[in-house]
């Protein structure tokens, strides 16, 4: 059984973590993601501690399974050279420097389209490749300030409070640019011509607000943190302290908040679920309660109880959790690097074309040779290009 995308060749320039993102996802689902990085550094994840026993970054390990590593010194004419070639044999393109710098290379969409009409090819930015911040340097904390999440993030009473995922890096950059490079290739399917893809962090973030931006649409004033239902506004939906850690409640149908007060002894409740006049009583008698017991003992109270209850579990809980370990998102996998690990699984289900997990991630330029031969590149034109620093 193949995956979705076996036989498209994705050429991956970017680093960190936004670009390596959306392509491990790809790659995932069976794309030949080919990671194109410097001879001499490389992507710089691949030193960000903790090490793995391989010398990598355990965080490089997690984000480049799956793909091939070539090392091409693209400053060197002949280093361009063999980009083009690698271009006019592959579907997609995804790089991640500044506006500009691809260009200045000689490697811009124009240059690449030459070679390959059909190119589809992704440029991830923090502010896009146009408007008057598009040169700003930026990271996700910077991205999700201007777009109104991290103001949008916290207690009413105090500071934006820093998410614990980087939302504009995965959301806003790495899963819009694997969506907007798989419409790009049905497309091209179709047409026979690619595209430039434009994929700005600040964007996508900005994007998450979709809902909370009618308001301000409609009122001219933008809802404030914890003003909201889904924001912490109401008892029904909101964070709870219990003896030893903390749950989450969600109960915003009629129903499952009237069977919260019946099981907690305060059937009365039920009909005050959003009277704000009863808010201070109903949090005061829900932080009270929720102290008396244990989280799980909370939970085992609830189990099977249509109160929309959970608990909130650590990350060493989490991949403990029966369920996480049930839908395969918890995996054990035989990495040649690390031997038998665990890894997070690949988070969609195919009934036809399930994704796999087939190598390891790669040490800087391990593929090189591989890839040059597939080029048609005799071993002793590689050996030629090593000496002379062109590639690694």
């Amino acid at each position: 059984m193949s995956a979705a995308l076996e036989g498209i060749r994705i050429l991956d320039l970017s680093r960190l973590l936004p670009g390596p993102y959306s392509t491990l996802l790809l790659s995932d689902m069976g794309a030949d993601v080919i990671k194109v990085e410097d001879p001499l550094a490389g992507d710089y994840l691949r030193f960000n501690p903790p090490l793995a026993s391989s010398g990598m970054s355990i965080h490089f390990h997690t984000l480049n399974r799956n793909k091939r590593s070539i090392a091409i010194d693209l400053k060197k004419t002949e280093g361009r050279k063999i980009l083009l070639e690698l271009a006019r044999n592959s579907e997609v393109l995804v790089e991640q420097f500044r506006p500009g710098v691809m260009d200045k290379l000689g490697l811009g969409y124009e240059a690449v389209k030459e070679v390959n009409p059909a190119i589809v090819y992704c440029s991830i930015t923090g502010y896009g490749q146009n408007g008057p911040y598009r040169d700003y340097a930026g990271h996700d904390i910077n991205y999700l300030g201007y777009s109104g999440i991290l103001y949008s993030t916290g207690k009413a009473s105090g500071p934006p409070v820093i998410c614990g995922v980087q939302i504009a890096d995965l959301a806003g950059g790495g899963m819009f640019a694997a969506i907007s490079i798989l419409a790009a290739l049905l497309h091209a399917k179709k047409t026979g011509e690619g595209q430039f893809i434009d994929v700005s962090m600040m964007d996508g973030s900005a994007s998450l607000l979709t809902i909370n931006t009618g308001e301000l649409f409609v009122t001219g004033r933008g809802p404030e943190r914890e003003s909201q239902l889904l924001w912490g506004a109401t008892p029904c939906y909101n964070v709870y302290e219990a003896k030893d850690g903390y749950i989450a409640l969600g109960a915003i149908e009629e129903k499952f908040w009237k069977r919260l007060c019946e099981l907690l002894g305060k059937p009365e409740y039920s009909k005050f679920q959003f009277d704000e006049d009863k808010f201070e009583d109903i949090f005061s008698w829900l932080r009270k309660t929720f102290k008396q017991k244990t989280r799980d003992e909370w939970m085992e109270i609830f189990e099977g109880e249509d109160a929309c209850m959970a608990p909130v579990l650590s990350q060493e809980e989490m991949v403990e959790n029966p369920h996480v370990k049930a839908r395969e998102m918890i995996v054990e996998f035989d990495d040649e690097k690390l031997g038998k690990t665990k890894t997070i699984g690949i988070p969609v289900k195919f009934s036809a074309t399930p994704g796999r997990m087939k190598r390891s991630a790669p040490y800087l330029g391990e593929h090189t040779e591989e890839i040059l031969l597939e080029l048609g590149r005799t071993k002793k034109d590689i050996e030629k290009l090593k000496m002379e620093g062109i590639v690694k």
